[in-house]
């Protein structure tokens, strides 16, 4: 079993499930927020070595951010101090552009942040959250349909139920035909 049920959501939600159902926090230790940082590598800028201000510092964000998605996909007033949280966090690491120049791909122009890692790290993740409070699908989140799950996903499909099918989609499956062909 992927130590990460569910991947490849916009990043905020990949940070929000980190804490599905049964299986505790995910990125409750500096080596486990080091596994998903790895698995989101090109996602946001490595971070090495992750530490406990770290795993502080996003969970953090994580909470900032579970509290103002809850309302705003419930169309209310994302709570104040989960919005002081986040652009605290975003403020404390302000991002420019560098210009770099490689043989490779030419001129590019690279965000770059002056701050501790803790801090870097809670801001891109607040940004990611910010993105997401902002997009206009935001509304479209769902919490997976299977039996005790409480990961989120954005579906690129309306139809689209679990966050899983291989997995929750297949547990509910399973127990409907049960209930069909069991006295």
């Amino acid at each position: 079993m992927n130590a990460f049920p569910l991947l490849g959501e916009p990043l905020a939600l990949d940070l929000l499930n980190t804490r599905p159902t049964g299986r505790g926090d995910l990125i409750a230790d500096p080596a486990g927020l080091a596994a998903w940082l790895d698995e989101q590598a090109g996602r946001l800028t490595a971070v090495d070595p992750v530490g406990a201000a770290e795993v502080a510092a996003v969970h953090a964000v994580r909470e900032a951010a579970g509290l103002a998605l809850a309302a705003v996909r419930a169309g209310e007033r994302p709570p104040v101090a989960a919005l002081r949280a986040l652009n605290e966090a975003s403020a404390a690491a302000p991002a420019h552009r560098e210009l770099l120049w490689t043989p490779e791909s030419g001129l590019t122009a690279a965000p770059r942040r002056d701050a501790a890692t803790a801090d870097r790290l809670a801001a891109e993740l607040a940004e990611a959250v910010a993105a997401l409070l902002t997009d206009p699908r935001v509304r479209e989140i769902r919490q997976c349909e299977g039996a005790n799950c409480v990961l989120l996903f954005l579906p690129a499909h309306p139809r689209r139920r679990w966050c899983v099918a291989s997995t929750c989609g297949n547990r509910a499956r399973v127990a409907r035909y049960y209930a069909r062909h069991k006295p």
